[in-house]
């Protein structure tokens, strides 16, 4: 399943952020930097499941896609931890 959402935060800022948050999560849904590049990074979890962020700048802010087969929970609280793009703060409030 892929995801996506933007935020204001740079590219950079998002793929450290996700080495942090996938790492600190319970050892069951912890997933860890498995290689890394400009503009992504793929992580391996419990059971060699294997997660994919992208990230894409754009107008003041950065487009995020996550994509994996089981952790589509995981890469949502991952999202909804990251500052919306201010679009989506003007849409949604």
């Amino acid at each position: 399943m892929i995801q996506e959402i933007t935020t204001a935060l740079p590219p950079d800022a998002v793929l450290a952020e996700a080495k942090r948050f996938f790492a600190s999560r319970n050892p069951l849904y912890a997933a860890f930097i498995e290689k890394e590049g400009p503009g992504y990074a793929t992580f391996r979890g419990q059971g060699g499941e294997e997660l994919v962020i992208g990230v894409t700048a754009i107008d003041g802010g950065t487009r995020v896609r996550g994509s994996t087969y089981l952790f589509d929970a995981q890469i949502s609280r991952f999202f909804a931890s990251l500052d919306p793009h201010p679009m989506v703060e003007e849409i949604t409030g």
